[in-house]
């Protein structure tokens, strides 16, 4: 049973991982549309992330797998549940990220174009730097629900741990088959654990300087 679930753990960390790259460098821009004084882009922008937000993972990674073929191209199962969610990444990080940029106080950036800065180095040295520091308790806590969200990857066919754990169980029909689950639970954990242990202390770190 561990060495089933073991040989689908690099397939969840890479889930993961480039899911979560996705998501960071989509969510900027994204959020910064959330935020623009346009109505046209701040509706648009609004309304992807209520569109993505409001379907489920696992019918975005259906979609994705099953309902999309350009010519020859289709989505192979680990592509369609990278992309999808990617995709779902961007939505939810926008969010903290919009959230963030609000937080910061609004008279630093005046200051910043009385002090002659242009838009963007008072954004790029100001207000990213600052809204970063707020948002890293909430992007961590993030990265930990996208580690368990990628076990809907299962469904379509990605040899994760779960789509292990399953394949095992069917072998093994009895009470053995549910050791995998447990063995992946545990290990969901373990890796769940550093990243909250990080969330806690950059938390803790934002509240100690918010009172300095």
């Amino acid at each position: 049973p561990l060495t089933a679930v073991l040989n689908g753990l690099p397939m969840t960390v890479v889930l993961t991982l480039a899911a979560f790259i996705i998501g960071l460098v989509g969510a900027a821009p994204v959020a910064l549309g959330l935020s623009s004084p346009k109505m046209p882009i701040r509706l648009l922008s609004r309304l992807f992330v209520d569109l993505v937000r409001g379907i489920p993972i696992i019918v975005w990674l259906f979609l994705l797998k099953f309902g999309i073929q350009i010519g020859a191209f289709k989505f192979n199962p680990v592509s369609a549940a990278i992309v999808g969610l990617g995709v779902v990444s961007i939505a939810y990080l926008a969010e903290i990220f919009r959230g963030g940029l609000q937080a910061v106080p609004r008279g630093q950036v005046e200051a910043a174009h009385a002090l002659g800065l242009d838009g963007r180095t008072a954004f790029a040295r100001i207000l990213a730097p600052q809204a970063f520091r707020i948002v890293s308790p909430s992007v961590a806590t993030y990265f930990t629900g996208l580690l368990k969200d990628s076990s809907i990857a299962s469904t379509i066919i990605v040899a994760e741990m779960v789509f292990q754990s399953q394949a095992f169980a069917r072998q093994n029909p009895t009470l053995l088959g549910v050791l995998p689950y447990i063995i992946a639970g545990g290990l969901y954990i373990a890796l769940s654990l550093p990243v909250a242990y990080v969330s806690r202390r950059l938390d803790a770190r934002l509240r100690k300087d918010a009172y300095v």
